[in-house]
């Protein structure tokens, strides 16, 4: 079933996939956990908490880097916004191929306000730019690549506090990041879903041939903030 963001738009971010069949041939498929694109009211409610937090620079001097990008809906919403680039990096060639059509297509209705690009490539390898960096996760992977990830982080930007800021929805290895000295967190809650996206999501996960995925009303989400 199509979300409404796609039947709108004419993108194809719609859909569940279920880890197991996100097989890319890289040591990290196992880590895997599903492609499912976030809901935009929660992604644009997110974004907007974070730019209460006081980044420690303008919107415009930060890069967008979605981990985990799958077809790239957070980052066509992203990409409407005045970042200074947009980044979506994705382990699965096929998703990132499609991914990368998407953006075409934002490009050609003239919704792209910041320069977006696509990688494919491990995330715990892609090196991150020189410049603020705010790091968008919809819960893309487990423990054992969330450990690397910020590890890279940590290597990346250390004597950078506040360089690198976190948004973190469907949170499940939140405590991962707790253990890390080097981060604080700024905000820890549920964020609703709109109506017109809860509607869509329900009927979507309704369909799931294996019923293993649940649809709520709400994202447990967290921001968090490099310290150094």
């Amino acid at each position: 079933m199509r979300h409404p963001f796609d039947a709108a738009n004419g993108v194809r971010t719609s859909g569940l996939i279920a880890g197991r069949h996100l097989k890319s041939g890289h040591r990290h498929d196992r880590h895997a956990t599903a492609y499912y694109g976030v809901a935009p009211s929660v992604f644009r409610t997110l974004v907007n908490r974070w730019r209460r937090t006081k980044p420690v620079a303008p919107v415009r001097d930060f890069t967008f880097i979605d981990i985990g990008a799958g077809m790239g809906r957070a980052v066509l919403l992203a990409s409407e916004m005045p970042f200074y680039r947009v980044v979506g990096v994705e382990l699965h060639p096929t998703l990132a191929g499609i991914a990368r059509r998407n953006v075409q297509r934002w490009r050609a209705i003239d919704r792209v306000h910041a320069p977006t690009r696509i990688r494919c490539c491990d995330a715990a390898e892609f090196p991150l730019p020189v410049g603020p960096c705010l790091l968008f996760l919809f819960n893309p992977f487990g423990k054992a690549v969330m450990h690397r990830l910020l590890q890279r982080i940590a290597r990346d930007f250390t004597g950078r506090p506040g360089q690198l800021d976190l948004l973190y929805a469907n949170n499940e290895q939140e405590a991962e990041i707790e253990r890390h000295r080097g981060f604080r967190r700024l905000f820890l809650g549920q964020i609703a879903r709109s109506r017109a996206d809860a509607i869509a999501d329900h009927a979507i996960l309704a369909n799931q041939p294996d019923g293993e995925y649940a649809s709520s009303n709400y994202e447990d989400c967290s921001i968090w903030r490099w310290t150094g």
